[in-house]
């Protein structure tokens, strides 16, 4: 079950990440955010005047500029786990958006975050995103898996999961 569940991670976000363009639908708006020096790549998420930011980079005004444009209101900062690699915005982010800064189960940060709980539902806009928790990179790593308002499972965003599967 677990070597068929990671699978699925696999493909899944290597559809994700192959993909490199925004959609835009009636209901949702998804842009990736990606530095090719870093090979990092946030995701902006917005539905019905909610936004959710999964993994943003250091920068955070592109994300406050969007939001601003579309006239919506950031809700949640998701961290898919702890980033030794690049110095996350999440902090900064929070405090000027008003957004919730979400971690998966079992982180412990030294800030003020909500901590999920494997197979929570958050509501964005028309939007719904399940945690799961995904330990095998850090202890806390957490992918989120997008469901539209119809149902369906949209997208996975894996964070760096794939990296010791």
């Amino acid at each position: 079950m677990k070597r068929t569940f990671l699978v699925l991670i696999f493909f899944l976000g290597i559809k994700i990440q192959a993909q490199n363009s925004n959609i835009n639908t009636k209901n949702m708006n998804i842009e990736q955010i990606y530095t090719g020096c870093l090979a990092q790549g946030a995701y902006y998420i917005e539905s019905n005047g909610e936004a959710v930011v999964i993994d943003p980079l250091r920068e955070v005004q592109p994300y406050l500029d969007r939001a601003q444009k579309s006239n919506a209101k950031i809700k949640y900062v998701l961290e898919t786990h702890f980033h030794a690699d690049f110095v996350s915005g999440h902090l900064d982010l929070a405090k000027k958006s008003g957004a919730t800064i979400v971690f998966g189960p079992t982180a412990n940060p030294k800030f003020d975050a909500y901590i999920a709980k494997d197979g929570e539902i958050l509501s964005v806009g028309n939007l719904k995103i399940k945690v799961i928790h995904t330990p095998g990179h850090t202890m806390e790593s957490t992918c989120y898996l997008l469901i539209d308002p119809n149902g369906k499972e949209t997208a996975l965003f894996t964070g760096d999961t794939l990296f010791h599967w």
